[in-house]
């Protein structure tokens, strides 16, 4: 058995470009990008001067004194004096110059010359730059003058085969032979473009793709500073708040209640300890710890608002809580959004509404949606209206921004008399899949 294993075409291909001789011209070839977009008239001259030594030159100092063998069809041109020929290379060579630049009318140029010079039955070697050419317009020009240029060149193709049939060969051999060459210019200059097009379109995707790249980075870290300030938002306001009236009211009871001062300043440590665990919690999860902090600190959910309506109780409002439908079986991120603003509200009517407000909280859960409810009676002695400062906080704003993570709306307004209602709605439906089509 032979020990020779078909190579995979990828493989191949990476060990083929990864060569030193293919990276050496790759580098070539880059250095002579780099210098034609610097001087791009160079590049055209040293295709002027390369067809200039291919046909010109041979042309003007044929080999004298050489034995020519006899052929059976023989095909004579006549010669021009060297004048003519001159004239005649200038007008087939010269338009090269503008062959990028100019394609069609280069192309015009060195035709009109081509016609002239085998209408005189004038037979030159720098009829070649007509290939070159009409390679140009393919790679260079426009398309739709593409086809009118290949037409012209048929015809003039056609008088070439009409003067080389006197020495016997058919017409349509030879025309056969012209227009094959010119198709291959013409498919040279075709595929070339193509090739072009293709690398040009990559590279424009690749530049496309990293920008996206980029702002997908930076929304990324736009949305993640914005769960971070959330959190903070939540964890931080919410304490503080307590702790602040906490520390109000128990200054105030020491002077008249020693107990209930000591009372308040129990409540402050708890509610302190509290907000640090949170804190570390979230930091813990920023800090790639995720898992082990969650194991210790679990994030909050419908089973803690009862002892969150006692901190608030301890701080002073009346807070009635009442729950309806089974939410201890809800998704564990839908518990943590319900008492996300179940929080909020709260905070918002404590600091408010004072400590001599009194709030309901009310759940409501059932297949297709819950429903959060926290209205409070506003600030004792209050005349009828809003108690809300104009505008919209970032409380109110995360709230929403909660809420539309489960397709949930958030309103807050003035309720009955002189409180304030903040009420949410959850869409617990599974959101639709597509299927199969």
């Amino acid at each position: 058995m032979s020990e020779d294993r078909a190579i995979p075409d990828g493989l191949a291909a990476d060990a083929l470009s990864g060569h030193p001789l293919f990276v050496r011209l790759a580098g070539i070839g880059q250095r002579v990008r780099q210098a034609d977009r610097d001087h791009p008239w160079v590049l055209d001259a040293a295709v002027v001067a390369v067809v200039v030594l291919m046909f010109c030159l041979p042309d003007l100092f044929p080999f004298a004194g050489r034995d020519e063998p006899a052929h059976e069809h023989r095909i004579v041109f006549a010669r021009p004096p060297l004048p003519a020929m001159l004239a005649f290379q200038a007008g087939l060579v010269l338009p090269l110059l503008w062959r990028r630049r100019r394609p069609t009318e280069a192309l015009a140029a060195i035709m009109a010359v081509f016609v002239l010079q085998w209408s005189l039955g004038v037979a030159l070697r720098a009829d070649a730059a007509l290939l070159v050419a009409l390679y140009s317009l393919a790679l260079h020009g426009r398309l739709r003058h593409l086809a009118w240029s290949c037409a012209v060149m048929v015809g003039a193709m056609a008088l070439v085969a009409v003067q080389v049939s006197g020495g016997g060969l058919p017409v349509g051999d030879a025309l056969f032979f012209l227009v094959s060459a010119a198709t291959a210019a013409v498919a040279l200059g075709i595929a070339v473009r193509i090739r072009r097009a293709q690398l040009a379109g990559l590279r424009e995707r690749a530049a496309r793709l990293e920008i996206e790249r980029d702002q997908r980075s930076r929304l990324a870290a736009a949305t993640e500073r914005t769960r971070v300030a959330r959190e903070m938002h939540d964890i931080i306001g919410h304490n503080l708040s307590v702790i602040v009236t906490l520390a109000d009211g128990g200054a105030y009871a020491a002077q008249t209640s020693p107990e209930r001062g000591r009372e308040a300043l129990q409540l402050i440590g708890e509610t302190s300890r509290q907000a640090l665990g949170e804190l570390r919690r979230m930091l813990g999860v920023l800090r790639d710890q995720g898992d082990q902090a969650a194991e210790f600190n679990p994030q909050p959910g419908i089973a803690d608002l009862d002892a969150l309506c006692a901190r608030i109780r301890a701080a002073g409002p009346q807070v009635l809580y009442t729950v309806g439908g089974d939410v201890d079986q809800l998704d564990r991120g839908v518990q943590l959004m319900a008492y996300r603003i179940v929080q909020e509200a709260l905070t918002n009517s404590l600091k408010h509404a004072g400590a001599g407000t009194r709030a309901h909280v009310t759940l409501t859960a059932d297949t297709a949606r819950l429903r959060v409810r926290v209205r409070d009676s506003g600030p004792p002695g209050a005349d009828p209206g809003p108690v809300r400062p104009a505008g919209e906080g970032h409380g109110l704003a995360g709230m929403r921004e909660r809420a539309a993570l489960y397709r949930g709306t958030v309103t807050a307004g003035p309720g009955p008399g002189a409180g304030w209602t903040v009420e949410a709605v959850l869409d617990l439906t599974p959101e639709p899949t597509g299927g199969p089509t």
